[in-house]
């Protein structure tokens, strides 16, 4: 299945501007507000009540003040979860976001889902070759293809060994933003539904990459939904396919991101699936991520 019910997510207690994560992660911005902890918990309280109030499972974790991770909000980057019962910890750019890994939370997960093995890929940090879990690669799990844009963050050798290891089949390339400066993880310029893919396909210059990747999606099913590099800008890309506890089809997302929609854009994807959407404002700019990077996928099977 390519969407799941089951969602992790790590409620801050600390979230602030990772100056470590900075300097390559373009959609990244200092607030000079004091309150940016406050405001970005109730912007994560209220994201959590929309998913619980549209009946998806959301299993939310609170961080911890020790070690100090104010990118904890994002557990996508650190771990992966897959209907064999597989899990795989991903090497983390960032000295603090590798912190953010806790066998704890395996642990308790370990109590309502099924887990068979645990494959820990955190050794390539030694080699400074990094991978971030599911920012670093959109994947098609269906179809098992592994979409990725190379980065600082993003190595094409830890890529091949994700792929060796799960069977899935890697279709990388390089996309950049607006200034041709690289973009830092793959999920703020595509996502992967079941029948569709969203996807600034402005952001990959060079022709035969993107030739390569539109004939990929588009020989698995996938109906393309293009956005422009100023919609990117704006976490259009960052959305996240899920289902809830009664089989329908959501697409979240944030609210700046639909906002950056157009009406067409907007009834295209509610071909697909019905949209929601909350105002996590004070999150994407203090941490350059969105509601897709907020979301860990459980797809590990249910006891």
């Amino acid at each position: 299945m390519q969407t799941t019910n089951h969602l992790l997510m790590i409620r801050p207690v600390d979230f602030k501007f990772n100056e470590q994560t900075a300097a390559n992660n373009k959609f990244q911005f200092a607030s000079t507000e004091s309150d940016i902890q406050a405001q970005a918990l109730k912007e994560f309280d209220g994201f959590v009540e929309l998913l619980r109030k549209n009946d998806v499972d959301v299993t939310v974790i609170d961080d911890t003040l020790q070690p100090e991770t104010p990118d904890s909000i994002f557990p996508n980057n650190w771990v992966s979860f897959h209907d064999d019962g597989s899990i795989y910890l991903y090497p983390m750019f960032s000295e603090n976001r590798r912190l953010e890994r806790r066998k704890d939370i395996l642990e308790g997960l370990k109590e309502k889902f099924e887990v068979n093995h645990v494959s820990d890929l955190s050794f390539y940090e030694m080699q400074y070759a990094f991978l971030e879990g599911t920012g670093s690669m959109v994947l098609d799990r269906v179809n098992k293809i592994a979409y990725a844009c190379l980065s600082v963050r993003t190595d094409q050798e830890v890529l091949d060994n994700f792929c060796m290891l799960t069977g899935y089949e890697s279709v990388s390339f390089q996309a950049v933003d607006d200034t041709n400066f690289p973009i830092y993880h793959t999920n703020v310029m595509m996502c992967i539904g079941d029948l569709f893919a969203v996807i600034c396909l402005d952001s990959i210059r060079n022709e035969e990459e993107k030739l390569a990747v539109m004939l990929r999606l588009t020989n698995s099913g996938k109906t393309i939904i293009e956005i422009t590099l100023d919609q990117m800008n704006h976490f259009a890309g960052n959305m996240l396919q899920v289902a809830n506890q009664n089989g329908e089809s959501l697409l979240v997302m944030s609210e700046q991101a639909y906002l950056s929609l157009t009406e067409e854009q907007v009834a295209t994807l509610e071909h697909f699936s019905r949209i929601i959407y909350a105002p996590i404002y004070t999150i994407e700019k203090n941490g350059g991520g969105s509601a897709r990077c907020m979301l860990a996928e459980i797809h590990l099977p249910k006891k």
